[in-house]
């Protein structure tokens, strides 16, 4: 049972990083349509491609993680 409690404080800080995620989603998207104003291909590639990864990041480790603690409660 001590293991399931530390995972709660492991919970919290992917809580934190995945906050700290959509906050550089945000930062990339806002960058990208600066960047389609001023009609730069290169750069709004590659913060498209920064927006796109940070948001899947985002999403995807916190439900990652679910599963985990998800399985390992199932095992007990």
């Amino acid at each position: 049972m001590n293991q399931i409690a530390s995972m709660g404080s492991i919970g919290i800080w992917i809580g934190i990083l995945s906050v700290i995620l959509l906050g550089f989603c945000l930062y990339f998207t806002l960058s990208y349509f600066e960047h389609l104003k001023y009609d730069d291909d290169r750069l709004m590639k590659q913060t498209k491609m920064g927006a796109v990864i940070t948001l899947v990041l985002a999403l995807l480790v916190p439900a990652f993680f679910q599963l985990f603690i998800f399985s390992q409660m199932m095992s007990f």
